[in-house]
């Protein structure tokens, strides 16, 4: 758990230092005075990523050049990152390291309205969405898919350039084809054990008479899949009969970048049949999840960061959540434009100036 943050020149926040409480932490005040920014803030020094943005500059005040985010836990560890314009710096207990090192030692799951767009938005939306949750807990993903985007343009080029007969061609397509194997059947293992929590959680949360199922539609179709070599043979098959197609348009048109996750709710694709208010409760139930997946296989609690917590759910559905965090003992942080009866530390955020409430 976060003991403490410390940030500077980040988005419109003051300069501050604020000491966490282990339960919950309230950001409560008018809309634009700070409140996301404040939360972002923490996932950012937790995760090295934004939930808002991809661009460096959108999170550096406009008055200096550069943001700071530093995070202290609770055994004393500490981990921060230099924000520029055009990089980031890492570093863990004072010690530059890489990103790929940084990524999964603080575990965050974030729920924020944009979140929607999982269940509405396009395929590039949910890759991108599972991608970063599978490599917050699988290191030997993270490599994968990192060493697959390499390799992909490597390949495109070839495609691209027609020189398929070139022996380094060979070389490339089956690094491609290997990492093509190892990331499906991670990829799938993940959503098989996702889906033994996932029907259970919207259940209990929503409607008990509703079944909800993510499905996995990988690239070639498959529905079982086998030992990685007999994998890999499937994958070099498949792609060596697509070869004329792929040279046709000068790039990959098959490979797990292809891949699509599927929300279906009563045996119904969610994302044209569901209503808002599913949609909303399939993506907070898909958090939840993710958060006990985590538990069952790591025994480790992430932090778990909602926005607006108010405009989501009714009073109902809001306290239900509430004590579901209660009894899950996790690190929670909430913003809301209201003060929510929760016991925690509270603070208000007015003009980017965050204050501590004191009971």
């Amino acid at each position: 758990m976060i003991k403490e943050i410390y940030f500077s020149g980040f988005r419109n926040l003051k300069d501050k230092k604020v000491k966490l409480s282990r339960g919950f932490n309230l950001i409560y005040g008018q809309n634009a005075q700070g409140k996301t920014s404040f939360m972002e803030a923490v996932y950012f020094g937790a995760t090295g990523k934004s939930f808002r943005t991809k661009k460096n500059s959108e999170m550096i005040n406009y008055d200096v050049n550069d943001a700071k985010v530093f995070i202290k836990l609770e055994d004393m560890s500490n981990y921060s990152i230099n924000l520029f314009k055009d990089e980031k710096k890492y570093y863990k207990n004072g010690e530059k390291i890489k990103y790929i090192d940084y990524i999964g030692d603080i575990l965050a799951v974030s729920f924020i309205p944009e979140d929607v767009e999982l269940v509405m938005g396009n395929p590039s939306i949910r890759r991108t969405f599972f991608n970063y949750e599978i490599s917050q807990i699988n290191r030997t993903y993270l490599e994968a898919i990192v060493n697959y985007e390499k390799i992909l343009k490597v390949r495109n080029k070839y495609l691209k350039e027609k020189k398929i007969e070139d022996s380094m061609f060979e070389i490339y397509n089956e690094k491609y084809v290997e990492l093509c194997a190892k990331i499906l059947l991670i990829r799938n293992e993940y959503i098989n054990e996702l889906n033994n929590i996932l029907d259970k959680n919207y259940k209990e949360l929503f409607n008990e008479e509703h079944t909800l199922v993510l499905k996995y539609e990988n690239f070639m179709k498959l529905k079982e899949f086998e030992d990685i070599e007999k994998l890999k043979n499937e994958i070099r098959e498949f792609l060596k009969s697509k070869q004329n197609s792929d040279l046709l348009v000068g790039f990959s048109n098959y490979g797990i970048h292809k891949d699509e996750y599927i929300f279906e709710l009563n045996n119904k694709n969610a994302r044209y049949y569901s209503s808002q208010g599913e949609k909303k409760s399939i993506v907070f139930v898909l958090k939840i999840s993710e958060i006990e997946l985590i538990e069952n296989k790591f025994n480790k609690k992430p932090i778990f960061l909602m926005d607006d917590i108010t405009s989501f759910f009714d009073n109902f559905r809001k306290n239900q959540i509430i004590n579901y965090f209660l009894e899950k003992e996790i690190q929670c942080f909430l913003t809301s434009t209201e003060d929510l009866k929760i016991v925690g530390k509270k603070y208000i955020v007015d003009g980017g100036v965050i204050n501590e409430e004191f009971i």
